[in-house]
């Protein structure tokens, strides 16, 4: 970039929201796993839809790779600018724009945060239904990796929860798809490509969402098992039942370690080898408690469940469920690096993949702790370098992967449940897909980004 490039950005958003060379701090070089790095020439914060709309004509007609970014949660470098260029940051363009009541909606801009989210709806009775792990993240970025989360099971993704999307194409055009509406079946679906794609067809300025009655109750079991096998062997059984679960997720004994040594308090009924964390909720306190009756006497009775613990105080809500929300940080801070394999499978499978990470695990003598969504077959993997010598890291890390992926396929699983294919899994992706999906993707960049320059490198 030059200098008449900095001097355009500058009479747009102004000299307080840019930030060129030098003065660009070193964490807009990568996003939270910081696997990928490369610095920006410039960092802008937009705070409106014009702006984006101004900058990318400037940007497609100079030939400028533009990458868009949030709050930089992601862990697969998809935010990273690694071709330079302009970062596009929409933090600031945070407004939430209307609550409609009547249709059940809310409108918002991209850098709303989704904690956010959750209070203002929930203040008004209203319930929004993906539940990915960072609270932090930016409901762009959710959309733009379609977000999964925890409640998966019950309430499915980001996905089904995205009724409108206002987008700025690469030549700064304006588009609308879909809206306030239930039903669509208008053409292609156009939402349905933005979203997932990453930020690499059109930058998403403004987001509709589904919104429904806020259940009344929600209630938790926590339930021990002998071992991981017998644990993750219940999960399809647990969902078989009449009693259709939130959410359902497996934990071990060292992962808990993990976030008790991280969080510094004890977890109760931590003493067992393996769990599974089950929510229900609805609207009526008899029905949900009739299903978690009905969910623990099953577990034990027939599922060869130790215990079930009840989770109805909010005490224990907070400690089991900060213990489960704190499981990557905990890993994090248990080692010197780490890089995930994020991979989702048919629930009837998890068990032997489980053994295979295990099998893995002792021949590349590497340590690999996970936990996962059972309930929906997402598990996250996580290799730690601890103190191996940065050749031998890479190394590994390159067989394991492969082994892993190469594992899932056989399975009939996919590369990513939730977190997207940004830079890091571009070769996996192709590998799963293969040559005719990756070409049809191409022909699909290249109608939306002709010059190739937003977020130029990723997914294909």
């Amino acid at each position: 970039m030059t200098q008449t490039d900095f001097v355009f950005l500058e009479s747009i958003v102004g000299i307080d929201n840019l930030f060129v060379l030098d003065e660009i701090e070193a964490d807009f070089s990568h996003d939270e796993l910081g696997t990928i790095q490369h610095a920006p020439e410039a960092h802008v914060y937009i705070t409106n839809k014009d702006q984006v709309s101004k900058i990318m004509k400037y940007a497609n007609l100079n030939l400028i790779p533009v990458t868009v970014r949030g709050t930089g949660t992601g862990l697969v470098g998809a935010c990273v600018p690694i071709y330079g260029g302009i970062l596009m940051d929409t933090s600031k363009m945070n407004h939430i724009l209307e609550l409609d009541e009547v249709n059940m909606t809310l409108r918002v801009e991209p850098g709303v945060l989704l904690f956010e989210i959750y209070e203002y709806v929930e203040k008004q009775h209203f319930f929004y239904g993906p539940d990915p792990g960072e609270k932090s993240a930016t409901i762009g970025g959710n959309i733009s990796t379609n977000a999964g989360g925890m409640r998966a099971v019950k309430y499915g993704v980001t996905r089904d929860w995205i009724r409108g999307l206002e987008v700025v194409l690469p030549s700064g055009e304006f588009i609308k798809t879909g809206g306030k509406v239930v039903k669509n079946s208008t053409g292609y679906s156009i939402k349905d490509l933005i979203i997932g794609s990453e930020g690499t067809l059109g930058i998403i300025v403004e987001a509709t969402l589904k919104l429904i009655p806020l259940p009344k109750q929600s209630l938790s079991l926590l339930v021990p098992f002998k071992n991981r096998i017998e644990a993750i062997e219940a999960v399809p059984k647990v969902i078989s039942l009449q009693s259709l679960p939130t959410a359902v997720e497996f934990m071990d004994k060292q992962a808990l370690k993990y976030s008790e040594e991280y969080l510094g308090k004890k977890i109760p009924n931590a003493n067992f080898e393996a769990y599974l964390l089950i929510s229900f909720d609805g609207n009526s306190k008899v029905q949900t408690e009739q299903d978690i009756e009905e969910v623990s006497r099953a577990c034990i009775e027939q599922f060869n469940a130790l215990d079930a613990f009840l989770i109805d105080t909010d005490e224990r809500k907070s400690s089991v469920w900060s213990a489960r929300g704190a499981f990557l940080e905990a890993i994090k801070a248990s080692t010197t690096q780490i890089d995930e394999c994020d991979v989702v499978l048919p629930r009837s499978e998890i068990t032997e993949f489980l053994s295979f990470t295990r099998e893995v695990s002792d021949k590349l003598n590497v340590r690999i702790p996970y936990f996962g969504h059972a309930g929906d077959g997402n598990l996250h993997i996580y290799f730690c370098k601890d103190e191996m010598i940065d050749q031998d890291w890479k190394s590994v890390l390159q067989q394991g992967f492969q082994l892993l992926y190469q594992k899932a396929f056989e399975m009939g699983g996919l590369v990513s449940g939730e977190h997207g294919i940004g830079y890091a899994k571009k070769e996996y992706l192709e590998q799963q897909v293969g040559h005719s999906q990756i070409k049809l993707m191409r022909g699909i960049k290249q109608v939306f980004d002709p010059n190739q320059i937003l977020n130029p490198g990723k997914i294909i």
